[in-house]
């Protein structure tokens, strides 16, 4: 049921959204030098890697300077970025890994390699299952480019407090995961963006 309903929606996504695709390419190519999309390397089920797709909100190589996005404000995201990333407009690619079967709508965000080389093996759980567009950690933590902003030490910050609770509460969505459930998540997620 959840396979057939990701490939439905996220096709169906595609083409609906198609124009918007085409408008958001045109700003992101005016606006700074480089692709339109940005392609990374993240750990799906079963700990095998893929590249996760999103509209580029940062300039060209900013990755280089830290994985980890910093405040509102971070000096590597473009004009067209911010607001792209402020609306999660930069997410719709990944339609495209939905279609693929690399992810599903609602399940675990996947991290990149780097931090799911740190989980324990309670937490190593979280790959057994599609990684997500949107979790329920993801709707907790929508601010969490504020929360690391606030810190002396962002990726300890990030390492010792956000990540492992992030993991929890993926951990019990897998104990009580159900169609009806990722529903309300998408819902949720919808109204947090709209708020």
């Amino acid at each position: 049921m959840k396979r057939i309903f990701d490939l439905i929606f996220s096709i169906a996504g595609l083409i609906l959204l198609s124009p918007v695709f085409l408008i958001i390419s045109l700003l992101i190519k005016l606006d700074s030098k480089g692709p339109v999309f940005y392609k990374q390397l993240r750990v799906g089920k079963n700990n095998s890697d893929f590249r996760l797709l999103k509209f580029r909100t940062m300039r060209t190589d900013s990755d280089k300077s830290g994985l980890l996005t910093v405040g509102g404000r971070d000096p590597r995201i473009t004009g067209a970025g911010y607001y792209l990333r402020k609306f999660k407009i930069d997410e719709l690619p990944q339609l495209l890994n939905v279609a693929a079967g690399e992810m599903s709508f609602v399940g675990p965000r996947p991290e990149v390699r780097k931090y799911v080389d740190l989980y324990n093996d309670e937490q190593r759980k979280v790959l057994s299952v599609l990684p997500g567009i949107t979790d329920v950690a993801s709707i907790k933590y929508r601010n969490e480019n504020e929360l690391l902003e606030k810190s002396e030490d962002p990726e300890s910050y990030y390492i010792e407090s956000i990540m492992p609770d992030k993991l929890k509460l993926n951990l019990d969505y897998i104990e009580q995961r159900s169609f009806a459930n990722d529903l309300k998540v998408i819902f949720k997620t919808l109204s947090t963006i709209i708020r």
